[in-house]
């Protein structure tokens, strides 16, 4: 087993490759508004039971009465049960108020969870942010 002495500085390589993810324990989250009504919050690392609450109160922010939730899942490595019940509870708060939410996910981290679980058929699932948004459209 090898432990790392957590005082020790990174080589350049090793760096470069942590500072373009986001640490354990840690999520990344963007938001953009993508027009009207509309808004993208893009997801990068694991969502489990430490970040969950992280991404839970930026979602839940997010969704008002007669908008648009985009939550891009297609930078995320890890998809567990506390980051499930985080999705449908926005699922269930959209519909509440009468808000869109939809999920970007095309990672087997993420598909094969919703999958497993049933929870593909719960909420819109789209396979890039431009196909959800373009759903706006159809209706």
């Amino acid at each position: 087993m090898t432990v790392q002495d957590p005082n020790v500085v990174a080589t350049a390589g090793a760096e470069s490759a942590a500072s373009s993810n986001p640490r354990a324990g840690q999520v990344g989250l963007t938001v953009r508004q993508a027009g009207a009504g509309a808004t993208v919050v893009g997801v990068s690392g694991e969502i489990d039971m430490l970040t969950a609450p992280q991404l839970r109160a930026e979602v839940l922010r997010h969704l008002a009465a007669g908008t648009t939730l985009v939550l891009d899942l297609s930078g995320v490595s890890f998809l567990g049960s506390a980051g499930l019940a985080v999705l449908v509870e926005a699922a269930q708060h959209g519909k509440r108020r009468d808000a869109a939410f939809r999920v970007v996910a095309v990672a087997r981290a993420v598909t094969r969870p919703l999958a497993a679980t049933g929870l593909g058929e719960v909420f819109s699932v789209f396979e890039s942010v431009e196909q959800a948004l373009g759903a706006d459209e159809a209706r």
